[in-house]
């Protein structure tokens, strides 16, 4: 089946009762156990809700299994720990989402494990290798400077090395990217982005093979980041128009990412789709589509204002809705780290991150056109 198909019916279960087309919700905390393999319980991450949403997504992600958490850093830091321990080292990149970074500053060293931050590069990745390296993590695009890395090299030298990859291919969605397919372990998604879409639920994916999810599983019933089975209905119904909502707000992203490059008022433009971006090349060869994530600074005007002047794309600290948003990702998605360490890595406080909705692109335009020759007349 092709990913449309896939997106509708895959992991749906028939209403016996009525016949209806749609999975039921399966309310139940408290399920009989006798004469079952295995007790239901939603810590347990096997009723039927999160059963039906975990197929869906190992399905597009082309793997064996998936599983759905209660937020996208549920899923990333179960799958972390569950292949890290102490005595373990990390690589990550540099320009993981702001979550994950913190994650690795703040609380790796509380549970023994080293951790080495590498630039967006794969020999980068593979320089900041050690003989304790356990797991690789990177992201790409990344957050939020749309930097893409060389997937299939990374995966190809962690394999000889006995490593575990894990990529964060929330930016991408599994429409436009499909990392096990460049020989990755285990994807990660913030599933309140594009899976869920509408900016009304908070939840996590990981899609990999039986082997790793044995080992994702065992942790994650410890640890409890389980979904419940209402936000699991309203996220498979939401998966349903996934590649019809990305493949748009793809289209649309690069009309306005071209727009912007063309701007007098815009200083830089960060999106893998434009030629003269430098990952260019990599991303045209590991992707799809190159996705509805923008980001981009203004020239010599308060980013505050120019925000202030916006009417249709909405300030916000999420993403993938099919609504337009922006954000300052110093003041939110990163601002946990230091400014030192965004600095270094590239987010200034300038930085802008536009996600693209469903809107009419020439709205979206003039929307951000107007806002700039605001922003132009206040200073």
């Amino acid at each position: 089946m092709k990913n449309k198909t896939i997106a509708i019916h895959k992991g749906t279960l028939r209403d016996k009762m009525t016949g209806g087309v749609n999975t039921p919700i399966y309310t139940s905390s408290a399920c009989d156990y006798i004469n079952r393999d295995a007790a239901l319980y939603p810590r347990y991450f096997n009723t039927p809700n999160q059963d039906a949403v975990a197929k869906k997504i190992a399905a597009l992600e082309h793997a064996e299994a998936g599983l759905v958490f209660s937020s996208g850093m549920g899923a990333m830091s179960t799958s972390i720990l569950a292949f890290a321990g102490a005595g373990d080292h990390v690589v990550m990149l540099d320009a993981l989402y702001g979550g994950t970074h913190h994650f690795a500053t703040e609380w790796f060293s509380h549970f023994g494990i080293d951790c080495t931050f590498t630039k967006t590069s794969a020999d980068d990745v593979i320089n900041g290798v050690t003989p304790k390296t356990k797991v690789i993590v990177i992201e790409s695009p990344t957050n939020p400077l749309l930097a893409v890395v060389d997937i299939e090299k990374i995966a190809r030298f962690a394999r000889e090395k006995q490593l575990t990859t894990i990529i964060d291919n929330t930016f991408a969605s599994p429409v436009n990217q499909t990392p096990l397919d460049l020989g990755i372990d285990i994807v990660v998604h913030s599933g309140t982005k594009y899976l869920g879409g509408h900016s009304d639920m908070c939840c996590g994916m990981v899609a990999c093979s039986n082997e790793k999810m044995d080992r994702i599983l065992s942790l994650a019933r410890v640890l409890g980041p389980s979904l419940d089975s209402r936000i699991c209905y309203l996220l498979e119904r939401s998966m349903k128009t996934l590649c019809l909502r990305v493949d748009a707000q793809t289209k649309n992203a690069m009309e306005v990412a071209q727009f912007l490059s063309d701007h007098p008022d815009i200083a830089s433009v960060h999106y893998p789709g434009l030629e003269n971006f430098e990952g260019y090349e990599i991303a045209r060869r590991q992707m799809k589509g190159f996705g509805a994530m923008i980001s981009f600074e203004i020239k010599d005007k308060d980013p505050n204002r120019f925000v202030e002047g916006l009417k249709i794309i909405s300030p916000a600290v999420s993403l993938g809705g099919v609504e337009s948003t922006i954000t300052s990702p110093s003041l939110t998605s990163h601002v946990k780290m230091s400014p030192e360490e965004r600095q270094r890595i590239g987010v200034t406080d300038s930085l802008l991150r536009l996600s693209i909705g469903l809107e009419d692109a020439d709205d979206l335009k003039q929307d951000l056109d107007n806002a700039l020759k605001k922003a132009s007349h206040s200073s």
